[in-house]
C-alpha cells in the first residue's frame, strides 16, 4: 500500500455551535469577525479544559465536514489565477482539516464561546491548543 493512500481515524471532541448554517455564510478568515460561536465539547473530554480559561487565545482544529471533493488546484478569494491547495486556506484538502485561531470569550463548563471561528453550524471538532506567543509567533 502506498504511503499517501493509508487511513488514519480521528475522535471528535466536540461540536461547533455557530451563526454560519451553510457554505458560502462564513467568511474567509475568522478573525476578521466579531461573532460568537460556542465550541461544546463531549462529557468524556471535558475535563481536558482545565486550565483552559488562562489563555486569551485559542488554536481550534476542525474538521471541514461540508468541504467538496479534494482539490489540489483552487483559485483563492479575491485571486484570477490558480494555485496549489497546500499554498491556500481552502477547504476542498486531501484531509479537510481547518485551523483558526479564536479569542476565548469565557468557558462555561463544557461550552468555551469564542470569537473569530469561520466554522459552519455543527462541525466536528477535532483538537483544541492554547496559543503560545513564545512558541507561536515568530
Amino acid at each position: 500500500m502506498d504511503s499517501y493512500q493509508r487511513k488514519m481515524e480521528l475522535t471528535v471532541i466536540g461540536t461547533v455551535k455557530s451563526p454560519y448554517k451553510k457554505k458560502g455564510e462564513a467568511p474567509h478568515q475568522g478573525r476578521n469577525s466579531e461573532e460568537l460561536s460556542q465550541i461544546i465539547i463531549m462529557p468524556e473530554f471535558e475535563e481536558g479544559l482545565e486550565g483552559v480559561e488562562r489563555y486569551h487565545q485559542l488554536f481550534i482544529l476542525y474538521w471541514f465536514d461540508r468541504a467538496e471533493e479534494p482539490l489540489l488546484k483552487v483559485v483563492p478569494p479575491g485571486r484570477k489565477k490558480k494555485r496549489g491547495i497546500f499554498s491556500t486556506r481552502g477547504p476542498p484538502r486531501p484531509n479537510p482539516i481547518g485551523l483558526t485561531l479564536v479569542d476565548l470569550v469565557k468557558r462555561e463548563g463544557p461550552v468555551l464561546t469564542v470569537r473569530g471561528l469561520e466554522a459552519l453550524d455543527g462541525s466536528p471538532v477535532l483538537d483544541i491548543k492554547p496559543y503560545l506567543p513564545d512558541l507561536d509567533s515568530v
